[in-house]
C-alpha cells in the first residue's frame, strides 16, 4: 500500500520518536482544533500516529482533518476488530496513548474506569496493560479548578498517568504549547537513562550594567544550552536551567538571571543537590563599575574592566564530587584546540569538556562543530545545534555511566 502523501514529513525534525506508535485520543474540547498541528509535529519527530475520536470530538473537528494529519483513517467507533485491544491491550501494537485534549468529563471517566466512548475504552485498556498514558486536560478554568476535577487529576497521577499541565490564561485552562506535549511523549518513550538524576545547565550570555541604559554582554544565543536541557529532560532527568530567558517547556525548571554574579549565586545554590552540572553559559569575564543615570554620548568615556574569578572553579572547589562538564570557546582548531581543551579539563578537574573554534563557526549561529573530550574519550559533532546537543548528551551519558 502506498504511503499517504502527507507522511513525507515523517522524521523531518528528528528521529526521537522513530519506530514509536502513538494513539492520539481526541475528545470534545474546542482545543481539538489544535490536534492537526499536534499530530503533524509528532510525525515530524518520527512517530506513527493513529487518531481515535469521540462523538463529541467529531462535533468540533471532522475525521477527514485527522485522516489528513495522520495519514490514517481515524477510529470513530469500535468494531469486531477490537481496535482498543489490538493497539493498547497486552501485546498491543501501540507504544503510548496520548489523550489531547482531555475534557473534564473524560478525565473523570478514565479515573473511574468508565469506558463509554472509543477514547475512554482505549484508556481503560491501556491502564490495564500498564502502558504509557499522557493526558492533556483543556477546559475553562472554573471547570479545571473544580475540587472534583482536581481530585480526579490527582488520582490520575497516582495511577501513573502523565499529566501535561494546561496553559492558564484568559480564565481558561488552555491547550499547552505543542512542544510541551511532544517533549512529554519523547520523555515517556525515551530511554529514561537519567531518571532520578538532577541536572543543572547554565546557558546564554550574561550582562553587566555600564549605566542605567547600556550593558556589556556577548553574542551567545543560549540555543545550545537550551537544547541540552531539553535533551536531558527527554531522557528522564529533573532539569533546571539557569539563564537570561524565560521557561523552556513546562517540565523544566528555569531560573532567570542577568548578571554573572546572579548566575554564579544561582548555580552555587542549584548545584547543592545536583548530580551533573553542564556549564554552557558564556558568562561575562569582566565586571565594570556602573555609573548612575545615563553617560552622556557626546563625551569620550573610558571603561575599566575588572576580571572576574571563574565560576566553574568555584563550583568545583565547593562541590568536589559533582560531575562537571565545561565548555571552552577558542579561536583555534585542530590539535591546538584539543590541547587547550585538555588543559582546561585538567586545570578544573572536570569530567568532560566541549570545545569549539569560534573563528570557524561564529557565536550565536544555528550551526556549530565541537570537540568532546574526557580523560580517556574523544568525539566530534557538527551540524545544527539541536543535533549537536543530542551528541553532547550522548557523550555525557557514555562518560557518566561508563
Amino acid at each position: 500500500m502506498a504511503e499517504h502523501p502527507t507522511l513525507k514529513i515523517k522524521g523531518s525534525k528528528s528521529q526521537s520518536l522513530t519506530g514509536k506508535r502513538i494513539v492520539l485520543g481526541v475528545t470534545g474540547s474546542i482545543a481539538a482544533v489544535k490536534c492537526v498541528e499536534l499530530a503533524r509535529e509528532l510525525i515530524r519527530h518520527g512517530a506513527e500516529v493513529l487518531p481515535v475520536l469521540s462523538k463529541e470530538a467529531r462535533r468540533i473537528i471532522h475525521p477527514n482533518s485527522m485522516h489528513y494529519a495522520c495519514g490514517r483513517e481515524p477510529i470513530t467507533k469500535l468494531s469486531g476488530a477490537i481496535e482498543h485491544v489490538r493497539e493498547c491491550g497486552v501485546g498491543g501494537m501501540a507504544d503510548l496513548l496520548l489523550i489531547a485534549p482531555a475534557t473534564a468529563n473524560t478525565v473523570g471517566k478514565i479515573v473511574q474506569g468508565i469506558d463509554d466512548t472509543p477514547v475512554t475504552t482505549f484508556a481503560t485498556t491501556a491502564l490495564g496493560r500498564k502502558m504509557k498514558l499522557v493526558l492533556v486536560p483543556a477546559m475553562h478554568s472554573s471547570m479545571y479548578e473544580s475540587p472534583a476535577v482536581q481530585r480526579n487529576l490527582e488520582q490520575a497521577g497516582k495511577d501513573t498517568i502523565i499529566i501535561v499541565n494546561p496553559k492558564k490564561e484568559e480564565n481558561k485552562a488552555k491547550f499547552p504549547e505543542i512542544e510541551d506535549i511532544v517533549i512529554e511523549c519523547e520523555r515517556a518513550l525515551g530511554n529514561g537513562k537519567f531518571a532520578g538524576k538532577k541536572i543543572v545547565v547554565s546557558s546564554g550570555a550574561t550582562l553587566e550594567e555600564i549605566d542605567d541604559v547600556r550593558v556589556l554582554t556577548n553574542k551567545s544565543s543560549g540555543k545550545t544550552g537550551q537544547e541540552i536541557a531539553k535533551e536531558f529532560y527527554r531522557r528522564g532527568a529533573e532539569v533546571t536551567i539557569v539563564h537570561n530567558s524565560g521557561a523552556l517547556v513546562s517540565g523544566i525548571g528555569a531560573r532567570k538571571v542577568e548578571t554573572a554574579e546572579q548566575m554564579e549565586n544561582a548555580l552555587l545554590e542549584e548545584c547543592k543537590k545536583a548530580d551533573i552540572f553542564v556549564s554552557v553559559a558564556a558568562m561575562g569575564d569582566f565586571g565594570v563599575k556602573k555609573e548612575k543615570g545615563k553617560i552622556k554620548s557626546e563625551e569620550e568615556k573610558t571603561l575599566t574592566l575588572k576580571p572576574r574569578s571563574k565560576t566553574i572553579a568555584k563550583i568545583r572547589e565547593k562541590f568536589p564530587e559533582l560531575f562537571v562538564v565545561g565548555f571552552k570557546a577558542e579561536s583555534v582548531g585542530g590539535k591546538e584546540l584539543e590541547s587547550r581543551a585538555h588543559k582546561f579539563l585538567d586545570k578544573n578537574n572536570l569530567q568532560a569538556v566541549c570545545a569549539n573554534n569560534i573563528s570557524k563557526h561564529k557565536i550565536g549561529g544555528q550551526e556549530n562543530e565541537v570537540l568532546l573530550i574526557s580523560k580517556n574519550k574523544l568525539a566530534k559533532a557538527k551540524g545544527l545545534k539541536e543535533k549537536i546537543s543530542r551528541n553532547i548528551v550522548d557523550f555525557i551519558e557514555d562518560v557518566y555511566f561508563g
